[in-house]
């Protein structure tokens, strides 16, 4: 079967920053209010709370306004580092989490090139957490997911990747003295599902140089990451190995401690031969006439 590989395009020139996309995706997932967590630089940064957020940019023409979220990598560095598969690539696109399934080691947090996913250090039993690009509602509802629906200005629309690409195209070649004639995620690592054009040159995140390359993340983290069930095995067998040798320590300690225990008693009188010698001492007593004291 073949499936569409969905996506979002964002024209960052027709963003007027109403946070409406940020306040639809509160609702639909049902996050929490932001909160001035002391791990959070600025209360409006990505966080359990906000799956997406509106950066502020400055530019020569004046401030522009630019999404962030998951960029849903055509090859997600993230999906590779997860040993579990929590984290899954849809043949539609998304990249989605299973919480039930996740162990919390945030791997996925290490080898996301975008710096994406948030941690709820908050919570007593924490989860990853991430924009899924509205992957249930698409699927069971048809609609587009929340932010782009909630956009006023049509600044993020939603559709076939390829399309979109085309559109982008388009808007780049009618207008070259407009926009920067580059598509943010057309091919950066490998490519994403959340792709960008803009008037200005914009950086999604402080690793941007080093994203630019268009090899995939998971070609470049293979060789570290495909060591990781060894060091599994290896760690399970040095901790088992720890264990025997502690558990064999105490229980000869145990048994030369039983043993000494035996021997002591074995050189000392028996103790019910000692009882028997003070009953027929006290009886001799007991039988001894007053007179003859």
């Amino acid at each position: 079967m073949t499936y569409k590989q969905m996506s979002i395009l964002t024209d960052v020139t027709q963003c007027i920053g109403c946070d409406k996309c940020v306040e639809a995706c509160r609702e639909e997932n049902d996050l929490p209010p932001d909160k001035p967590w002391r791990w959070l630089r600025d209360i409006t940064d990505l966080s359990t709370s906000r799956w997406t957020t509106v950066m502020r940019v400055k530019g020569d023409q004046g401030d522009r306004f630019v999404r962030r979220h998951c960029r849903h990598c055509l090859e997600p560095a993230c999906v590779e580092a997860c040993i579990v598969g929590a984290l899954k690539k849809t043949p539609e696109g998304p990249v989605i989490y299973d919480r039930d399934i996740c162990i919390g080691c945030r791997y996925c947090m290490i080898a996301c090139p975008f710096e994406i996913p948030r941690y709820s250090w908050e919570d007593t039993v924490p989860y990853v957490q991430k924009c899924d690009l509205c992957y249930d509602r698409v699927q069971s509802e048809g609609k587009p997911p929340a932010c782009v629906e909630a956009c006023p200005s049509e600044a993020t629309i939603f559709g076939e990747r390829e399309e979109l690409l085309e559109e982008a195209r388009r808007r780049l070649a009618a207008e070259p003295q407009k926009y920067v004639q580059r598509i943010r995620g057309e091919r950066e690592v490998g490519g994403t599902s959340v792709l960008h054009i803009s008037d200005v040159d914009i950086n999604l995140t402080d690793l941007d140089t080093a994203i630019s390359d268009e090899t995939p993340m998971p070609g470049r983290t293979f060789k570290v990451l495909q060591h990781m069930p060894t060091v599994f095995v290896q760690m399970a067998v040095v901790m088992g190995g720890l264990f025997w040798v502690i558990e064999r320590r105490e229980r000869l300690a145990s048994e030369r401690a039983a043993q000494a225990q035996k021997e002591e008693d074995a050189a000392s009188p028996d103790g019910e031969g000692v009882d028997a010698a003070a009953d027929s001492a006290d009886s001799e007593d007991s039988n001894t006439p007053k007179g003859a004291e």
